[in-house]
């Protein structure tokens, strides 16, 4: 006999989107879409209530790791770490934007894909480091940009870092999402290993490396046009 499963949990997904389309308070959106999802599975009120306790507990210094990184990247900016990067990437002549970021994209991908999410990221790696040699590398070779197209540099270097975290840790094994993938199907009557799972993020992983390759190697495209236009974007 087959066992159905219980989807109704999945409206803890549908009000984290919708609340984020939104643009809700995060956390009232985190804890609205666990009590739902608690809720949904049958859980008794006084459970849903002690687990979001525990977690919060156990997160307690969260906000300790994430601060402390960001005084000392803080701190190395102050003291001319963009300035450097910048002037260190247009010292290569051959350098351009493009081709930067699909090196960033590689190695961003690859990893991730290890398990080593920690590497990069927007805070310790895109801003004082990426964005301000994309940025020396547009300027060596088009001259002073824009804010319009240097607010469009600044996020396809924050795309990059996503696109290559995003799809690059689905292939780690050890990742949330492919043990929940795997406790679900396994829930559904499914036995899959975690690692066929993980195998088979490699597909996207390399479609999504030429995808957004395709992309930055346009946004070279689109500086050259912009610097024959005359600095119109």
């Amino acid at each position: 006999m087959q066992t159905l499963v219980n989807l109704w949990p999945l409206l803890g997904v549908a009000t984290i989107v919708v609340g984020f389309v939104l643009r809700f308070n995060p956390l009232l959106v985190v804890v609205l879409a666990a009590i739902i999802t608690g809720l949904a599975a049958s859980m008794p009120v006084e459970t849903i209530l002690a687990t979001l306790g525990s977690g919060f507990i156990k997160t307690r210094t969260l906000a300790l790791i994430i601060l402390l990184p960001l005084a000392v990247i803080g701190l190395l900016e102050r003291h001319g770490l963009r300035l450097h990067a910048q002037q260190w990437i247009s010292r290569f002549r051959n350098a351009t934007v493009g081709r930067l970021l699909l090196a960033y994209l590689f190695v961003r991908e690859t990893t991730a894909a290890l398990g080593l999410t920690s590497l990069g990221g927007h805070p310790q790696m895109v801003r004082p480091l990426l964005a301000p040699m994309a940025e020396g590398a547009a300027v060596s070779r088009f001259g002073a940009l824009p804010d319009a197209v240097r607010q469009r540099l600044l996020a396809m270097c924050a795309a990059t870092d996503n696109v290559g975290l995003f799809f690059g840790e689905d292939i780690f094994v050890a990742f949330g999402a492919i043990a929940l993938m795997h406790t679900f199907l396994l829930g559904a009557g499914i036995d899959v290993e975690p690692l066929h799972i993980a195998f088979w993020g490699i597909p996207t992983a390399v479609a999504a490396l030429i995808v957004h390759g395709t992309r930055v190697y346009r946004f070279d495209r689109y500086l050259q046009r912009h610097a024959s236009q005359g600095g119109r974007p």
